[in-house]
């Protein structure tokens, strides 16, 4: 078979180059578009179960809502084992499918459970599915450097403007905040003026839900032309929430100022984020989705801050601080300078030891050409770039030196001795 094979591309010269030309085309178009990352994701094929119920002790929180999740999530198909942790306030449920399972056919499979298991969790209580990425998705963190502005309007900042513009970029399948304070409207209830007033709790709490709302109307017709109604409700400053009624006493109004103080403040914290010892700061953290091109991808977030970041106000600027960039160019790096110097090397051994051009040009083309048919291969079968595939690539490089050194001796040796008897 190999003799034909061979006699086939010596009366075939043309052929065989066109299909070289071809070959090598594709291993180019291949290279381009190979998904490259600097990690290889070892992580298992799991969807991630979040469910939120602040306040409660973990042992209730794993009865209530842990156990049932769990016990209504067996059976789905594909899955391998599930997990789950408990702990104040949150509940986690790790399902994991089988490896050759689709991410997002498991993520709809889990979703039908959820929507059934809800009726039997304590009212209020959503469970969410967790970002479509996995355990190496955070490729890329930044911060907001400003100085002079408030921890605060840096975290509104991010969480409501520069959070929603990234997550619109190709690829990303989250963009987690951090630092800073989340703002929020802060009602400290004194109980001895509730207790004068005879105005329960939950009369407070029912007040502010009923005041912070809009309603809708019907239409008003004058002249021949119909207007919508609408009462307008929501709360819009602090004022307005001072001046939500709760009763009467004495036949004189009640109002929220009378029995609480009224503030804006942060919410309860459980850590700070610190840069290099300089103090708080507040930044974001881009996850890729599943099975994204990560060096792609972050080319594009790098393009859609340059833009965002015209919008921002003066003074505020991004900082880059963890770009997973960096570490891929250099393995990209490395694989090219092993290829280009292992070719300059066999080329030179050839040349001082054959003295041959035409020799040494079969090695200069086999290597690059080989390594571009394995980029096919990778790209065929859904193999990703990262450190560990480039550098078996690089390995594979001193093989096909090693192979080509002394099919092009042999070679050269059988012509020179044919040429020699004849």
């Amino acid at each position: 078979m190999i003799e034909k094979i061979i006699s086939f591309s010596i009366r075939s010269r043309l052929t065989v180059l066109a299909v070289a030309a071809v070959l090598f085309g594709w291993g180019l178009y291949s290279l381009e578009t190979n998904s490259v990352d600097a990690i290889p994701d070892l992580s298992e094929n799991q969807v991630i179960v979040y469910t939120e119920w602040m306040g409660r002790s973990p042992q209730l929180v794993e009865a209530q809502v842990t156990y049932p999740l769990v016990s209504n999530l067996q059976g789905i198909p594909e899955v391998k084992s599930i997990r789950a942790n408990s702990m104040f306030g949150m509940s986690f449920v790790f399902v994991i499918f089988n490896d050759d399972t689709d991410i997002y056919w498991a993520r709809t499979r889990v979703m039908e459970r959820l929507n059934y298991a809800q009726r039997l969790l304590p009212e209020q209580v959503v469970p969410t599915l967790g970002p479509d990425g996995t355990g190496v998705g955070h490729i890329f963190w930044y911060t907001l450097d400003a100085p002079g502005y408030d921890l605060a309007e840096l975290r509104t900042l991010q969480d409501w403007y520069i959070r929603f513009a990234l997550q619109n970029v190709q690829g990303v399948s989250e963009v987690a905040s951090f630092g800073g304070f989340q703002k929020q409207y802060q009602i400290a209830i004194d109980p001895h003026k509730l207790n004068f007033y005879n105005i329960p709790l939950s009369t407070v709490l029912q007040a502010v839900q009923t005041n912070n709302n809009d309603v809708g109307g019907r239409t008003f017709e004058v002249n021949g032309a119909s207007y919508l109604i609408r009462g307008l409700g929501y709360i819009q400053s602090i004022e307005d929430i001072k001046k939500i009624p709760l009763g009467t006493f004495n036949s004189v109004p009640v109002t929220m100022q009378d029995v609480a103080a009224v503030q804006t403040g942060g919410e309860l914290r459980l850590g700070i984020t610190e840069e290099n010892g300089e103090g708080e700061v507040v930044g974001g953290i881009v996850v890729m989705r599943y099975g994204e091109n990560a060096r792609a991808m972050i080319d594009r977030v790098k393009t859609k801050m340059t833009e965002v970041e015209k919008g921002l106000p003066k003074g505020v600027k991004f900082k880059v601080v963890y770009d997973r960039s960096d570490l891929i160019e250099a393995a990209v790096a490395t694989l090219r300078e092993a290829l280009i110097e292992e070719i300059l090397v066999v080329s030179f051994v050839i040349l001082v030891f054959l003295f041959h051009f035409r020799s040494a040009l079969v090695a200069i083309i086999t290597i690059p050409l080989s390594v571009l048919i394995g980029f096919i291969l990778m790209n065929l079968f859904n193999v990703e770039s990262n450190i560990m595939s480039l550098g078996g690539v690089a390995l594979a490089i001193g093989d096909l030196v090693d192979a080509g050194i002394v099919m092009v001796e042999n070679a050269y040796r059988n012509l020179s001795e044919g040429e020699g008897v004849s």
